[in-house]
């Protein structure tokens, strides 16, 4: 592994992992910041996946990627609308034009799209 590749990965501050325990959260020496994981690993792990031939994989790590942009209250509510039932065809299709177009996640709204569709063949729409 080069010292690049090093970069990928790590969080801006390195922690090891038997340091992360609940009673370091509690007391503080751990923050949300140490656990997330970064667009940039992301990426990456999906220019491996490609590379080794597995483009869906790959897809679903770009689409990760994406999702880091995401408001956690965006991102918690787009989980809600994508359970059965709790969006009409309409609102999810809205839901992916606005997800791709306001936080640049292409691969996320096209996913919603296919949702919609799906969902919609198989009668787990809310009704209109």
């Amino acid at each position: 592994m080069t010292d690049g590749d090093d970069n990928i990965r790590r969080s801006p501050r390195s922690i090891d992992v038997k340091d992360i325990t609940l009673e370091n959260v509690r007391a503080g020496k751990i923050t949300p910041e140490d656990l997330t994981i970064r667009r940039t690993t992301l990426l990456h792990q999906a220019g491996v996946a490609d590379q080794e031939g597995y483009p869906q994989l790959a897809r679903n790590f770009r689409r990760a990627a994406e999702l880091t942009a995401l408001p956690n209250d965006v991102l918690l509510g787009t989980y809600e609308k994508l359970r059965p039932y709790r969006a009409t065809y309409f609102e999810l299709l809205a839901l992916s034009q606005e997800i791709a177009a306001r936080y640049d996640a292409p691969e996320t709204g096209d996913y919603i799209r296919q949702a919609a569709e799906a969902y919609r063949d198989k009668g787990l729409l809310k009704p209109e």
